[in-house]
């Protein structure tokens, strides 16, 4: 089964454009610095784009954020690459002639809901900023690598 790592490449096309800002700021060096294709990167800057997150113009390898980065949550982050997709998954797949698995899965909907609730109070508490602080923290104290 395959993660979604949409939401970490998305901060990380964010930090990259605040932390270079003097750089390349191109899908392709954006795309090489996550160790991931230039057509991935424009998708998903396609979708910060269309959730007011950040600012460009094609053909123009000079994108910018929209809003400073303490204006910026994860959860914004969130629902801009993965909009209302939850967090947790039911098996929508189990045998419906078995009462476990019919009731199971309608009992674990309403915890994966509460899951779900407590997760975006938490991602709207998270702003780039403080994500970019503890970059610059990790950075700091790392052996000198940054990678």
């Amino acid at each position: 089964m395959k993660y979604s790592t949409k939401v970490s490449d998305a901060v990380h096309i964010l930090a990259f454009i605040v932390l270079n800002p003097r750089g390349s700021l191109s899908s392709d060096s954006i795309a090489e610095s996550l160790h991931t294709n230039p057509g991935c990167v424009r998708q998903l800057m396609s979708a910060l784009r269309r959730a007011g997150l950040l600012l460009s113009v094609k053909g123009h390898p000079k994108p910018s954020l929209s809003k400073v980065p303490s204006a910026i949550t994860l959860l914004d982050v969130y629902k801009a690459v993965e909009g209302e997709k939850p967090l947790l998954h039911l098996d929508t797949h189990t045998n419906p002639e078995c009462g476990v698995g019919i009731h199971i899965q309608l009992s674990l909907r309403d915890y994966f809901d509460q899951v779900q609730r407590t997760a975006e109070e938490e991602m709207e508490k998270i702003t780039l900023q403080e994500i970019l602080e503890r970059y610059q923290e990790k950075l700091l104290h790392s052996d000198g690598h940054t990678g």
